[in-house]
């Protein structure tokens, strides 16, 4: 039985620096995320293109999407090897806590694309009507 043991407890090991990578992964995709959305916010500022601050946004929700999905992963995978009802009840919270903010993240950003692509193709329309070609995307 103390093999048994041995691995379980290199299992719980592996599993515990698999879960602190995963965690460091979703850390690192927020500080990504906010430093992208200051360049940009800075450079909007200082172009002086618009007040509307939604593109800026929208560059930090998907960062912060994809790194609730990561962080939301490392939890499930802690669990995984510590299965207890303590554990199981702050997955549950957190889970859930997690998920609905991704929701309204996804939601914000399905509403900002049409408005954004509707703002590119006025862009697009005005320039024609100016006689000049069209950007390529």
């Amino acid at each position: 039985m103390p093999e048994t043991s041995i691995i379980e407890n290199n299992i719980i090991l592996i599993v515990s620096w698999i879960k602190l990578g995963i965690e460091v992964l979703g850390a690192a995709l927020v500080t990504t995320g906010v430093c992208v959305a200051i360049v940009h916010l800075v450079g909007t500022l200082v172009r002086r293109q618009s007040e509307d601050f939604a593109p800026t946004r929208l560059i930090l929700a998907r960062y912060l999407s994809l790194a609730l999905e990561f962080q939301l992963g490392a939890d499930i995978l802690g669990t995984a090897v510590s299965p207890s009802w303590d554990h199981i009840g702050k997955l549950a919270a957190v889970a859930v806590i997690r998920t609905g903010l991704n929701y309204f993240l996804m939601m914000e950003i399905k509403a900002q694309q049409p408005q954004n692509s509707n703002a590119t193709h006025s862009q697009e329309s005005n320039r024609a009507k100016d006689g000049a070609e069209p950007r390529r995307k």
